[in-house]
């Protein structure tokens, strides 16, 4: 094993998900931080460029092979590593944001369900600014049927929902920048409203085994950042030179719109109607 212990391996598998785990320290965090909000100033980010944002900005590509965060993931979900997504998750303070309860595979259509999800703080993810609440073991019951939940509020913009009873035991993913926690694929999460003076910010980066293949007919990309592919189920993606990068800016355009084109196949047939 290169990062984690037996017994944090062991509690993934039976729990779901570990937190926290360190990446890098506060200062460069805070390093990261300036980097976002000066493209926000300098580039109006539409929603499309808040997510693979690996492909157009190196210190985004910098993140998602960071070998801290490899090294867990590798332990979890073997060598050969690709980043399938990356959604940047920002809630301004004293806003009623909010991402309903839901598994990151229902849109996703990879299969075997090895996906996992690395979280990656920014800024302060606590109670108070709108944490990630997760159900301990709910990645036991595999995937369950989606309903949507479309709310001007809800950060999901395809709304997708699932019900969780009150009774239910929930953990908080309490992170400091530079902190990372990881979850299953299947695992029943959500985050909460941001009742603090600081915006929330975190990178969801989508790390999967290259033996992982999209059931979507149109054929998608990926980003190989460790070990090797020997499946080809994903074009592979060309690491960005420079931030803001004209080619690179291309190939992220190029991949969101096959990404685009699946997710229209996929959505339909993980909803109830």
């Amino acid at each position: 094993m290169k990062q984690l212990t037996v017994e944090q391996v062991r509690f993934y598998q039976g729990q779901g998900y570990l937190s926290p785990l360190r990446a890098f320290d506060s200062v460069q965090a805070q390093r990261y931080r300036v980097l976002l909000e000066g493209g926000e100033r300098a580039h109006r980010l539409e929603p499309d460029q808040r997510r693979k944002m690996y492909l157009y900005l190196k210190w985004v590509d910098d993140i998602v092979r960071d070998p801290r965060i490899l090294d867990a993931v590798e332990d979890l979900i073997g060598p050969d590593i690709l980043v399938y997504h990356l959604t940047l998750w920002i809630k301004e303070p004293h806003t009623d944001a909010f991402v309903s309860w839901h598994q990151d595979s229902t849109y996703f259509g990879l299969s075997p369900a090895d996906h996992i999800t690395a979280w990656v703080a920014l800024s302060p993810s606590s109670t108070e600014s709108g944490c990630v609440q997760v159900v301990p073991g709910s990645h036991h019951r595999g995937q369950v049927p989606h309903d949507q939940l479309k709310r001007v509020d809800n950060l999901f913009a395809a709304g997708q929902t699932i019900a969780v009873d009150d009774t239910e035991a929930v953990d908080l993913l309490l992170l400091q920048p530079g902190e990372f926690s990881l979850h299953h694929t299947h695992l029943f999460h959500h985050s909460m409203l941001n009742r603090s003076n600081d915006r929330r910010i975190g990178l969801g980066i989508s790390y999967i085994p290259t033996r992982c293949r999209c059931s979507a007919r149109q054929r998608l990309s990926a980003t190989l950042v460790r070990g090797e592919d020997r499946y080809g189920h994903f074009d592979l993606d060309p690491a960005p030179r420079a931030d803001f990068d004209p080619i690179a800016v291309e190939v992220h355009r190029q991949a969101m719109a096959r990404w685009h084109a699946a997710r229209a196949e996929l959505i339909p047939k993980s909803v109830n109607a």
